[in-house]
């Protein structure tokens, strides 16, 4: 009877642990379950409040970039009249200089000091562009070139 009740205590035992385990099992699932799910929740919650940070802030940001190239645009454009003006400047000393402007009153206006001599020469290949361009018919340039023609020719006192 020994030999049995050892048997039997030892399938008892074996029966306890079994049971004991599964119920460990069950309540280490259940545990993860429940913290699985808090997890979830809280992950959830993170998601959202960064989703309204990004859309909040997005519009900003925007602007900030779109203004910041606004400046940089403005900036360059005032760095550009400031160049501007200096020319203009120089330009303008330059004028207040005699020799200066009669450099190019002789250069444009083809001025002469007393006692030069000045010659006008005529430019052989222009007459000829010229000619080849009253040959043409009125078909074979634009409309304006005919107005303009039309024009100059009005203003030429009749040679006959």
């Amino acid at each position: 009877m020994a030999g049995n009740r050892d048997r039997f205590s030892t399938a008892t035992r074996l029966k306890q642990l079994g049971e004991r385990t599964a119920a460990h099992v069950y309540r280490s699932q259940s545990r993860r379950q429940v913290r699985r799910s808090r997890l979830t929740g809280r992950a959830a919650l993170l998601v959202l409040v960064l989703c309204t940070l990004v859309v909040a802030l997005a519009y900003p940001m925007r602007q900030y970039v779109s203004q910041r190239s606004e400046i940089s645009e403005q900036q360059r454009t005032a760095d550009e009249a400031r160049q501007r003006l200096e020319e203009l400047r120089d330009e303008k000393a330059r004028w207040q200089d005699p020799a200066y402007v009669k450099q190019m009153a002789r250069k444009h206006l083809h001025f002469v000091q007393p006692g030069e001599i000045g010659y006008t020469m005529a430019d052989p290949d222009a007459e000829a562009e010229e000619r080849r361009r009253t040959e043409h018919g009125a078909a074979d340039r634009p409309w304006y070139s005919n107005v303009w023609d039309g024009v100059d020719k009005a203003d030429r006192p009749d040679t006959d």
